[in-house]
């Protein structure tokens, strides 16, 4: 196998991206980029740590995030598993980008940045869904926000309807597997839509 190692073989080989590619970049929201951050209600938060990196799918049923300023975002942390690797990582080092997904849209928005953790009973209540509210709320500082194209979501036919779901593992699968027989896979899988409906905030 021949190793591309360098950035100058890197740029050899790829060569210079269009004027579109880089002008598209901003230190903060535009008009248009918060118009796409309002409609959201899924994005990926990738966080970096000393074990590695981290995607974590975060989702709403309104706006995945909620804009402080066109330079600031805020993304809830509702009930999980508690395994807060994300969380983790922020708190040792900030570094996180996002990628913004709407169903139907075949592009994609990116924000870079830095996030701190904040349990603040304030900014917390803004999130509040009948009572109940996120144990933490993310603020990420927007280091660069753009457009991302349309190809990769083309290429994978990602909202064209099709199902194609059947015949997949489930949790319960997965899980009997690795535990070899510990956990009751069927049994995880029968118990999750109750268990997931009762705690979704």
């Amino acid at each position: 196998m021949d190793w591309i190692t360098s950035l100058e073989e890197l740029h050899a080989h790829y060569g210079q991206p269009t004027e579109a590619a880089t002008v598209k970049v901003t230190g903060h929201l535009t008009a248009a980029y918060r118009a796409w951050v309002d409609r959201s209600r899924f994005c990926v938060l990738t966080t970096v740590g000393p074990e590695g990196t981290d995607g974590s799918p975060r989702g709403d049923e309104g706006p995945v995030v909620t804009v402080l300023d066109p330079q600031t975002i805020a993304l809830p942390d509702w009930h999980g598993n508690n395994r807060i690797d994300s969380l983790r990582n922020i708190v040792r080092d900030g570094r996180v980008s996002l990628m913004f997904l709407i169903p139907g849209a075949t592009n994609a928005l990116r924000v870079n940045g830095s996030a701190r953790l904040t349990a603040d009973p304030t900014l917390r209540a803004r999130f509040d869904r009948q009572g109940k509210q996120p144990r933490s709320v993310i603020v990420i500082r927007i280091a660069e926000v753009y457009s991302q194209c349309a190809r990769a979501l083309i290429r994978a036919g990602l909202w064209t309807g099709k199902d194609q779901s059947q015949g997949l593992p489930t949790v319960g699968d997965m899980l009997r597997e690795i535990s070899q027989g510990r956990i009751d896979g069927t049994a995880y899988d029968a118990d999750w839509p109750g268990r997931a409906s009762r705690t979704m905030w």
